[in-house]
């Protein structure tokens, strides 16, 4: 699973954590986490979290480091802090 960093119209970020995917569904655009060895959005998929489509500037997939639960240095760069995982 991956995460994205959300920029927002605002110029804020969000971190959606322990995806696989993501979809523009009508306004909005939804971030997936898939079933185990599935690589499509079907009716398994489970909705994590939902943005309105019109309030991006971006999304970047960040691959999480295997040292530990924060992306490498190069990866994220802002001033949102990712929580480490529970």
């Amino acid at each position: 699973m991956a995460s994205y960093q959300i920029t927002l119209n605002d110029r804020t970020t969000e971190v959606v954590d322990g995806v696989d995917a993501y979809q523009q569904e009508g306004p909005m655009t939804t971030f997936f986490r898939t079933g185990s060895g599935r690589d499509v959005i079907d009716t398994w998929s489970t909705r994590v979290a939902s943005f309105r489509t019109s309030e991006l500037m971006a999304v970047r997939r960040i691959e999480m480091a295997l040292t530990g639960p924060y992306p490498g240095p190069a990866e994220l760069i802002s001033t949102h802090r990712v929580p480490p995982s529970s």
